[in-house]
């Protein structure tokens, strides 16, 4: 075998995420040593990326963008699978209850479903009068971009490009880096303007240290440290099981429907092979509940899963697939699609504050700044942008709204599931088109009702 330069084959995947490594690095030196950068609160990952899409343009680092997509597509399953497994505590599921982790759930779907309706009004609009040429079901990148993040603008934008959008990937890409920006200044601007007027004071802080005791890092009859394995290997091992169960699913569902429904498998298999990070969750669940019950029979004597070391999988998992999003855009892609960009970013962010700022007075009365902005940094970015802006206003974390996006989170992958079907059905056909644009507006209301008429009380932490 060679091992040379010359073997691409050996060396390129080395040599991408290198150039990942790097750029990461680098982007955290400016973040900690550039007072505005830092101030900005701009998430390290989303200046790495836009510095990798810099140097990719230039040419001054021979990025491969196909490799970028492929890092982008796995790494938000990886992510995903890591926090589904996470074992739960007593503690974290007292907070706020099962009835607010479900609101919380709905609010999240009933955004993705509002950005969805406010995107496919502008490219319904756009196609029918000044552009005619335009992807009618191009909107529908907005709840996935803002929403969802880069991982879901990329699987979707792809997709959306082999049914006849052209550029519909970097449009997608584009569109939630305009996200990560719209988090940051709409944000941060609103923490200023919160401050000025005395709902809250900032203590000076950086970056909380996290120090980690035993009880962060271990539950109770954990397998020990001084295990013949690495209990980091043990993790990632059931991180990359869930994956390839995953895989093989996916595989099974999408041959069984192309060989005995050709045309449902043809609409159904790239919503799965698309958002296999949800088939992945699921089966995370799955493996959790399984765990359980092999300890609760004993016969299993030890639990396995980590919860401290599956949340830096997943967050790691999740910066580099910021990173690599980012720079996997292409700007000439976009030359022609300005006019529906500009629209759905400025009216997405817009759009989405203000709901969120009047629903989230009704949800969390209690801690009502503290879950306007949490949420808002999350359904504009991603979850690492909501915890940010929290941080700024509850650096101690003393309100339930941390709590709340990541079980709010988990209820919401239950709530999306009709969405799935909603995404694929849009570019069909225009009867299809007119019929998920009503769907969605249908199910945006019943989402409303159920948060505000379910029976259940909003309790403080």
């Amino acid at each position: 075998m060679d091992f040379s330069s010359a073997n691409l084959a050996l060396w390129n995947v080395m040599v991408q995420f290198g150039f990942l490594a790097g750029v990461m690095l680098i982007a955290n030196a400016l973040r900690r040593k550039i007072p505005v950068i830092r101030r900005s609160l701009m998430p390290t990952a989303v200046i790495a990326g836009f510095l990798a899409l810099l140097l990719r343009m230039s040419g001054f680092l021979p990025i491969d963008r196909g490799f970028m997509e492929m890092v982008t597509y796995h790494t938000i399953a990886l992510g995903f699978i890591a926090l589904s497994l996470r074992m739960p505590r007593k503690a974290e599921a007292s907070v706020g209850g099962e009835m607010i982790a479900a609101k919380s759930g709905a609010l999240i779907v009933s955004c993705y479903l509002l950005q969805g309706i406010l995107g496919l009004g502008i490219s319904i609009g756009l196609a029918y009068t000044f552009m005619p040429d335009l992807f009618k079901a191009s909107g529908i990148l907005l709840p996935m971009a803002y929403g969802q993040g880069p991982g879901q603008a990329n699987n979707v934008g792809s997709a959306y490009e082999v049914l006849g959008f052209a550029g519909g990937q970097s449009f997608g890409l584009s569109l939630a880096a305009v996200g990560f920006l719209c988090a940051c200044i709409v944000g941060v601007s609103s923490l200023n303007l919160l401050y000025r007027q005395g709902k809250f004071s900032i203590k000076p802080h950086d970056v909380i240290s996290g120090s980690v005791t035993l009880e962060t890092f271990q539950n109770e009859n954990e397998i020990p440290i001084e295990e013949s394995i690495d209990r980091f290997s043990i993790q990632a091992a059931l991180v990359l099981l869930v994956y390839l169960c995953t895989f093989f699913l996916s595989d099974f569902v999408t041959s069984l429907l192309n060989q005995r429904a050709p045309g449902i498998g043809a609409t159904i298999s790239p919503l799965i092979w698309g958002f296999n990070f949800v088939i992945g969750s699921l089966l995370a669940l799955l493996f959790r509940r399984f765990f359980i019950w092999l300890m609760n029979k004993k016969i299993m004597t030890r639990q396995y899963p980590n919860n401290y070391l599956l949340s830096r999988i997943s967050g790691a998992a999740f910066d580099i697939m910021v990173v690599a999003g980012i720079t996997a855009i292409e700007i000439k892609d976009l030359a022609g699609l300005l006019v529906p960009f500009a629209l759905m970013a400025i009216a997405g962010c817009i759009v989405t504050y203000y709901y969120l700022k009047w629903i989230c007075k009704k949800l969390y009365p209690q801690y009502y700044y503290e879950g306007l902005l949490s949420m808002f940094g999350m359904m504009t970015g991603t979850i690492s942008s909501g915890v940010l802006l929290l941080r700024e206003i509850d650096p101690s974390f003393r309100t339930p709204a941390a709590g709340n996006l990541l079980t709010g989170t988990s209820a919401a992958i239950l709530f999306a599931a009709p969405i799935l079907i909603l995404i694929g059905m849009a570019p069909k056909s225009t009867p299809l088109l007119f019929l998920t644009f009503g769907l969605l507006i249908v199910y945006f209301v019943l989402l409303l009702l159920f948060m505000l008429k379910a029976k259940g009380r909003v309790r403080s932490k």
